[in-house]
Order: C-alpha cells, then structure tokens, then sequence
C-alpha cells in the first residue's frame, strides 16, 4: 500500500484502529447475529408462527380465510413436514365454512420448497375428519376466475381421507374414507372410496374403486363396487359397474353417465332380484338430476322387462317422470282383462312419481295397446303387500283404476265400448 494511503487529509500518518478495538467490532458483529439467529430460531421453532404464514399465503391464493385454532407442529429434518389442526376456511363474510377439518398433514420435498412451488411434487396429504358443505362450495366455485390451465401436483406418496363428511341440502355423505395412492399429470388415478349416503331414513352405505383416466376435467372415469339401499322395512343391494366423464362447470356433473347393476331386493317375505340399468347426463346443483335418462329393468315375473326414457331426480324428494315400452306384462302381477293380457307387441307405458325414494307416494302409470289403455294411481309398498297376501285379501289391488277399450273379453261373454274405474277408497 502507499505511503499516501496511510495518510490524513492534512499529511499527517492516518491512525489505524487498535487491535483490541477491531476485537470489539467484531465481537458486536458476532453478538448482533447471534442476536438476529436467536429470535429467527425463537420464531421458527413456533408452529404455530409457521402454520399463519402458510395458511395466510394459502388463503391468499385461493381467495378464502383460512385458520388453524388447535396446535399446530411442522418438522425440517429429512422432508418438510407441517400439520395443521382445527382447521378452517371460508370465503370472506360467508357464515358457512367451505372445509373444516381436525387434522391437516402436508409433507413435501425440499426441492419443491426451493423452487417455490414451480416443481410442483408433494410427498403426502392426510385429512383427518374433514367436512365439506357443498353448497358454500358452489358458492365460492362461482367466485373463481375461469382458466384454461391447471397445474396438477405430483402425488408420491397417497392421499388420504379419514371419517370425512359431505353435507348437502337434506342430505349428507359420512364416514368417508378416501385412499388414493399417487396422483400424476396425465397418468390414471385410482381410489378407493367408502362412505355412507343419509337421506331421512334412508342410508346407502358403498364400498367402490374409481379409475379417472387423467387428473382433467371431461376424462374418463370408472367406478365399481356395492352398494346398499337401505330403509327401515326393506334393503336392496347392488353390484354396480358405472362410467362417465365428470366435468366441475356450473355445479358438477358427469357426461356419458352409464350405470348397470344387478340388484336384489329384500323386504319382508319378498325376495326380488332383476338388473338394472341407467344411462344419461348427470348433474348436481340443488339436487340429482339425470336428464335425460334412459332407465332399463330387466327380470320379466316381479319386476317388468322394460325400457323407457325421461328425467330422473333425488333432492328432498324423489321424481320420476318415463315414458317407454314393456316387453309384456310381468307374469307376477295381477292379471290384466283382455285384450291387454294379449298384446300384439310392447306395451307403451307413461310413469310419473314424485314423493319419498322408498315409493310410498302416489305414483301415477298408463298403460296403452291400440284403442285400450289403463291409467292408474296406487302406492306401490301397499301393492307390493296386497301381492304378498293377496291369497288371504280382496281380490282388487289396492289402487285407483279407470280402463277404457272398445272390446273386453270375459268368461263365457264379450263386451263392446267399456269403461271401467276401481276406487280404493285409501290413494
């Protein structure tokens, strides 16, 4: 170094600062970084500081409020990990949350840490007891913007649900659980789901396995398993096989819905079993809906060989509306007057139904074949028992009847231009 550099400004040598003073800047320096890394540590080994920088980043994106009231815990060793407990979210000024959850675990790499979320790769996602009211969901769908991407993270390790709980408009799934064990851009997911649908009183526990075909809406999707219909006097059980194309636009829905299963029937003495087959557009907003449907049965005793379309729909209520044709009159039932026993080909038939889904209300059906039609209302669980004892009973079904035909053929005469009605007396 030069001689002029050890100067001052007015010639003379500059001073240098002593040894022992350097000591104490740096020793300060020390002090004050320690300083720093202590309260940096103080706070990061607070979960709880961590878990409202993550939920409040997370709530950001995602334009809801989302808070964690129980203790909250997160590890750095090996693969970050955070778990999240009393969990909520909800749009802002909404009174329903859209997800409550008791326990949230959310374990990823570091290298998804590192590039802030552009590799996206997740190790694990467990939710322990969510619960998830639908329409404060649809409410908050509705506030999204529309995109044409989503990016789809890498699941290696599964997803996980346990005890969940799905509430509707009068209606609610329970003690649901979910295991999907990885999740990829454009590679088939598969899950198992089991569950218990509740309706009044009616529950329809399910045990299936879903295959989509890739994490995108309007893919493929299949489903298989059972499930049991169950009311408090009678059951019906099915192996099902369904497929279709979920779409999340305007509610949710699944496009190319087919649905076939063999079903069985059991209640009191009755012992039924017939396939079944429904096909159509499905939808859900306020409620189920198929439409339009197309519904077929196949048994030919109890249960008509039929096949018929129309609209189907289950909200508080049960609504059928078909029109289509019977192969013949089912060989189990009450005997029709000629000439409706002795149909040149299919019977076409009109049913409609509104009222509870164990068919306790009035149900309406029409029956044609040329000039002779039958139109009748009746219940069909009064039917179905004065069928079971019809040995000991009244002769008549229990329903309100009017028959109109041009020719009736009866023991031993034939009558021309004739109208007959049969009044229950109950509906």
């Amino acid at each position: 170094m030069s001689d002029a550099a050890d100067r001052g400004d007015d010639g003379a040598p500059a001073a240098r600062p002593s040894r022992s003073r350097r000591r104490r800047i740096a020793l300060g320096v020390l002090i004050v970084a320690l300083a720093c890394f202590a309260v940096l540590v103080r706070w990061a080994t607070r979960p709880q500081q961590v878990a409202s920088v993550v939920l409040s980043q997370g709530g950001r994106a995602l334009g809801l409020e989302i808070s964690a009231r129980g203790v909250s815990e997160y590890r750095l060793r090996g693969n970050p990990q955070i778990v999240l407990r009393d969990v909520e979210a909800r749009m802002p000024g909404d009174a329903a949350p859209v997800l409550r959850a008791e326990r949230i675990l959310l374990a990823m790499p570091w290298t998804t840490l590192r590039s802030r979320g552009r590799d996206l790769v997740v190790h694990r996602v467990e939710l322990d007891a969510p619960r998830i009211d639908i329409r404060a969901l649809q409410r908050w769908q509705a506030t999204r913007p529309e995109t044409t991407e989503t990016r789809v993270p890498r699941l290696t390790d599964g997803f996980v649900v346990r005890d969940g709980r799905i509430d509707g408009d009068g209606w609610h799934v329970g003690a649901l659980d979910v295991d999907a064990p990885t999740l990829a851009p454009a590679a088939p997911v598969r899950a198992r789901l089991r569950g218990r649908l509740v309706a009044g009183s009616t529950r329809l526990p399910f045990d299936v396995r879903a295959t989509l075909a890739r994490p995108a809406d309007g893919a493929g999707l299949g489903v298989a398993g059972i499930a049991t219909l169950v009311r408090p006097d009678w059951r019906m059980h099915f192996d099902l096989l369904a497929r279709g194309r979920p779409r999340f636009d305007d509610g949710f829905g699944v496009d190319r819905f087919a649905m076939g299963a063999r079903a069985r029937y059991r209640g009191g003495e009755a012992a039924l079993e017939f396939d079944l087959g429904v096909a159509g557009r499905l939808g859900y907003r306020s409620g189920l809906r198929i439409e339009p449907a197309g519904l077929v049965l196949r048994q030919g005793r109890e249960v008509p060989d039929l096949d018929s379309a129309g609209r189907i729909r289950w909200g508080r209520e049960l609504g059928l509306s078909l029109d289509g044709t019977m192969r013949r009159w089912p060989s189990g039932w009450p005997a029709l007057p000629s000439p409706l026993s002795r149909p040149r080909g299919p019977l076409p038939f009109s049913l409609d139904y509104v009222g509870p889904v164990d068919f306790s209300g009035a149900s309406r059906l029409e029956i044609r074949s040329a000039a002779t039609s039958l139109e009748s209302a009746f219940r069909l669980p009064r039917v179905l028992e004065w069928m079971n004892a019809n040995a000991r009973g009244t002769p008549l079904p229990p329903l309100d009847a009017r028959l109109r035909t041009p020719r009736l053929d009866a023991p031993g005469m034939t009558l021309h231009g004739v109208e007959i009605e049969i009044d229950d007396g109950e509906g």
